[in-house]
């Protein structure tokens, strides 16, 4: 296998690992790493489904026991039958809108300035919720994810359709969503993990679907240095991030995303950014 390519792997997945879960958008930072390390072909969006699937992976590990717990109280007790239906209700618009309007969001939406609106704006959204949350005490009435209503779970799976927007990121409007909607911080933290899971398993198998055909052999190799990279950086990010909120808020993620979409407005245009289709 050649060097060069099994370093850009372990890059890349540990840029998906560092960002899925993040407020900050990990298509915008695939989008930038792929043309810096010039891995832009019909190789790598299959290879990014697959990193992707690293980073959900570590969501799995980390919450192996609360999984588990739920799966296997399904049967007979009615907490673990309100969180999966949580789950499936939060998970149901953004399906639905990504099947509907898949096509037209690539081709008019996956472009330098889209995306790098998209990242700003997701920035000044995080810090109007910031400072609202400070003005009002930062009230919360959902201290737990076994607490959310059916209408809590609602609110936030149609906060989640933003992130077909490319730049929006799915974590941050789906904990910025729970946050204005009366979630405590950590809960919308925790609930924007257990959405990734179904979102992102139903992502891959569809993507998977349609590039299987561009897999080889001699692909496997790489393909596995960038799932466990995106799997170990995934599950150092997600327990960072969980001691993080529990003390910070989210400031420092906006100002970052505002930073970051203005640079790839500049390079964009300036002709040093490759914009995959």
């Amino acid at each position: 296998m050649d060097w060069i390519l099994m370093v850009k792997a372990l890059i890349l997945g540990v840029v998906e690992g560092l960002t899925e879960f993040l407020p900050v958008s990990s298509t915008g930072h695939l989008i930038v790493a792929g043309s810096l390390l010039n891995f832009t072909d019909a190789q790598s969006k299959t290879f990014d489904v697959v990193i992707q699937f690293g980073a959900i992976l570590a969501i799995c590990w980390e919450y192996r026991a609360k999984i588990g717990s739920v799966v296997t109280g399904l049967p007979a007790r009615s907490d673990a039958r309100r969180f999966t239906l949580n789950v499936i209700i939060a998970t149901i618009p953004a399906i639905v809108l990504g099947l509907l309007f898949e096509k037209h969001i690539k081709s008019v939406l996956f472009s330098p300035v889209p995306v790098s609106v998209a990242l700003i704006v997701g920035g000044i959204v995080i810090l109007w919720a910031e400072a609202r949350q400070r003005e009002r005490g930062a009230l919360t009435r959902v201290h737990s994810v076994d607490d959310l209503s059916y209408g809590d779970a609602l609110k936030v799976g149609l906060a989640q359709c933003f992130a077909l927007i490319p730049g929006t990121s799915r974590s941050g409007a789906t904990i910025i969503g729970g946050m204005l909607f009366g979630l405590e911080r950590r809960v919308a933290t925790e609930f924007s993990f257990f959405l990734a899971i179904p979102i992102i398993f139903g992502a891959t198998l569809y993507e998977m679907a349609k590039y299987w055909r561009t897999l080889t052999v001699s692909d496997i190799g790489l393909f596995a240095i960038g799932l466990v990279a995106a799997f170990v950086s995934a599950f150092v990010c997600v327990r960072w991030l969980l001691r993080y909120v529990a003390s910070h808020d989210f400031t420092a993620f906006a100002w970052y995303r505002i930073g970051f979409g203005l640079l790839i407005l500049i390079v964009g245009y300036s002709g040093g950014l490759s914009w995959a289709d």
